[in-house]
């Protein structure tokens, strides 16, 4: 009879202890399923490698991220397995714990997207990376300046301008400038792989005519035909009076005011092409593959002048005679005025 009782103790001991585990467990499993704020605006958590689950844990309840460690550590215990990632991670909203692991499993880091148009410098670049506030524009320009990421490409380039692809591009904080650099040099040996031609060219040639192009429109039907003015002035000794090169010769020597002045154009500067016959010694700009495009393949023209058209829209009149590109310059004074 007494091991009767015994055996009826113990079970009833055991369904006590279950039925006390699953109520616990139940309001476990809803305290981590519930979303918590405890922070008023967006969180910036940088997880470095190396980090810890216990530090991870500890730094994400002390931002607000979860309402405390033990829970990060408690769902890291039922998935051991699971690979937590480094990086950069932003919570703006309300989130339940397991939510915020499955993000760090993931590794959805928050990256900042920069967008560089067309057309843009070295230095228009440097400012859009200054003004992220973690890439220093200074620093980016000393590499900008390095010639060394594409010189097995184009081994006369006397610095990266020019082959920093126009692209949108995400960076994190992490992000060095010496990565950004690789990676649009990268973006532009993809592009460049699209077009290239079979036989031999001089890669830093064609670019930079490219860059010329790009900086006298915007306009896709027009920059073949550029272009050709550009190709015909050169086959022909001309010098190619192209007001870009001038205005990039003062960029270089940190002194373009936004007009360019009598003494741009008898700057001594090789780029200066209102001074020197040929193209400048590289690329005045990073150009897109529409003008990579019309600058391996111009149109066919006896062109040798262009001038905008009166009407603003953005288009050229292009001339084949001095007499005649006179006389579409002196249209365009009358409608300026």
């Amino acid at each position: 009879m007494n091991r009767g009782r015994k055996s009826g103790g113990c079970l009833l001991r055991l369904f006590q202890f279950t039925v006390i585990a699953a109520v616990l467990g139940g309001i476990g499993f809803y305290f981590l399923s519930q979303p918590y704020q405890g922070f008023a605006q967006e969180v910036f958590l940088d997880v470095e490698k190396g980090t810890s689950t216990s530090e991870m844990a500890e730094a994400l309840a002390a931002a607000g991220v979860v309402r405390g460690a033990w829970e990060f550590k408690f769902i890291r215990i039922l998935r051991p397995n699971a690979r937590l990632q480094a990086g950069e991670y932003r919570f703006s909203e309300a989130a339940s714990v397991g939510t915020v692991f499955d993000r760090i499993v993931r590794g959805d880091v928050f990256y900042y997207e920069v967008t560089v148009p067309e057309g843009s410098t070295i230095f228009d670049v440097a400012k859009r990376l200054d003004h992220l506030g973690f890439i220093p524009g200074k620093e980016f320009l000393k590499m900008a300046r390095k010639p060394a990421l594409i010189h097995d490409l184009a081994p006369d380039a006397p610095s990266l301008e020019g082959y920093l692809f126009p692209s949108t591009y995400r960076l994190t904080r992490r992000t060095t400038p010496a990565q950004v650099a690789k990676m649009m040099t990268d973006q532009f040996r993809r592009h460049w792989a699209e077009i290239r031609p079979s036989g031999p060219v001089n890669v830093n040639r064609l670019v930079t005519l490219a860059s010329v192009v790009e900086k006298e429109t915007a306009l896709s039907a027009d920059r073949t035909k550029i272009a050709s003015v550009y190709a015909n002035r050169l086959k022909q000794g001309m010098p190619l009076d192209a007001d870009p090169t001038t205005i990039y010769a003062a960029l270089l020597e940190d002194r373009y005011q936004g007009v360019i002045h009598r003494s741009d154009l008898a700057n001594a500067s090789p780029y200066n092409t209102y001074r020197h016959a040929g193209l400048p010694p590289g690329p005045i700009a990073n150009p897109g593959l529409a003008s990579l495009r019309a600058a391996l393949l111009p149109a066919e023209t006896d062109y040798l002048y262009f001038v905008a058209r009166p009407d603003g829209m953005g288009g050229s009149n292009f001339s084949s005679t001095l007499s005649e590109h006179s006389r579409h310059v002196r249209e365009y004074r009358q409608a300026q005025k």
